[in-house]
């Protein structure tokens, strides 16, 4: 005997729930739009006009990340308001420090089963990033898949794409000399990485996401280390236009000591004062709860510096005025110097945890 009327959502899919999410972030991706991008979502690709967005000669730069682990303390807690900007930030600031201007973003939601209402503040979250990082969300894609996430769990991706003219790709090595400043710009927080020892250091000290934050008792636990992840895009653009920015350095996984050296070229080394600038709370916090070691902060968090610029010496001053100028409070932290081999970072001084 056959069995019928058996449908899609019977196997935990809803179509009219992937089609209402759509209706309703429908409105925050317009909002995005930008010369280049004029399409409305829907279409089985998503169009971007290089002509129309201004540029001649371009060479087209691309990212693609995710939130890491820090997405289970928004699961856990509910919060979602600041993930989707967590998303677009480790996407785009990736772009702006290769010198270029981030054109449009794709995002990917995957939950076992959607729920339309999280979604959507998540996808408007990106969308609202999108928009204040001048990128248009031109397309994106929600997938509901039973049976490979746990419930209540998704995941969350992103993929950006940004051009600069030839010529002005980000960093220019062959220009940097022992001397030139290194400026550092402050980070938010822990924004999106290292959020699986957080994790560890929250379960070992036995405290609940809706507790006071040890280290911010205005706020709970879980809003303080859920703040979101810092988007340089607008301040780094404005830092270039300045003049005698030679490269920048995205303060991601791997902290200062993996990531700034990835910006610099053979034969120059980072020499980094630690005293320089005080880090947020929430390190100190980490650090001593944990007894993390100094060293292993450097090379696991941002320790409170969220971007480095390298600059000409006589161009520190007014580099450091254009991120102020964007709201952004940024200070010199250290100079290269001669060096042998592959760059490094030389620390002095101590963090002020």
């Amino acid at each position: 005997m056959t069995r019928n009327g058996l449908t899609y959502k019977d196997a935990g899919v809803d179509i009219d729930a992937g089609e209402a999410l759509v209706e309703r972030i429908a409105p925050a991706a317009r909002a995005t739009r930008r010369p280049g991008a004029d399409a409305d979502l829907g279409g089985f690709g998503g169009l971007f006009d290089l002509k129309a967005a201004g540029f001649r000669d371009p060479v087209l730069v691309a990212s693609t990340d995710g939130v890491g682990t820090k997405l289970k303390i928004a699961i856990e807690t509910g919060i979602f308001s600041g993930i989707g900007q967590d998303l677009v930030a480790m996407c785009v600031n990736d772009i702006v420090v290769q010198g270029a201007e981030p054109l449009f973003f794709l995002d990917y939601y995957a939950s076992g089963k959607l729920n339309v209402d999280d979604a959507a503040v998540v996808i408007e979250g990106i969308a609202r990033a999108c928009k204040d990082s001048g990128c248009a969300l031109i397309g994106g894609e929600t997938a509901e898949m039973p049976g490979l996430y746990a419930q209540g769990d998704f995941d969350l991706a992103g993929f950006a794409v940004g051009a600069a003219e030839r010529g002005a790709i980000l960093p220019r090595t062959a220009e940097m000399v022992a001397g030139d400043v290194l400026i550092g710009v402050e980070s938010s927080g822990v924004h999106s990485n290292g959020f699986s020892l957080v994790r560890r250091v929250v379960e070992d000290a036995k405290l609940a996401f809706d507790a006071p934050a040890p280290f911010a008792r205005e706020l709970r636990l879980g809003e303080a280390l859920l703040r979101p992840t810092k988007l340089y895009v607008k301040s780094a653009l404005e830092a270039m236009r300045a003049g005698g920015v030679k490269g920048f350095a995205h303060i991601t996984g791997g902290g200062i000591t993996e990531n700034l050296p990835r910006a610099l070229p053979e034969g120059l080394d980072a020499q980094i004062d630690l005293s320089s600038w005080r880090p947020l709370p929430v390190f100190g916090w980490l650090s001593k709860s944990a007894g993390i070691a100094e060293r292993e902060m450097l090379r696991t968090f941002n320790c409170g510096i969220g971007l480095i610029a390298v600059a000409a010496a006589d161009a520190a001053g007014r580099v450091i005025d254009a991120f102020g100028d964007c709201g952004e409070r940024s200070m010199r932290i250290g100079t290269l110097v001669a060096g042998k081999g592959d760059a490094k970072v030389i620390y002095t001084g101590t963090l002020k945890l």
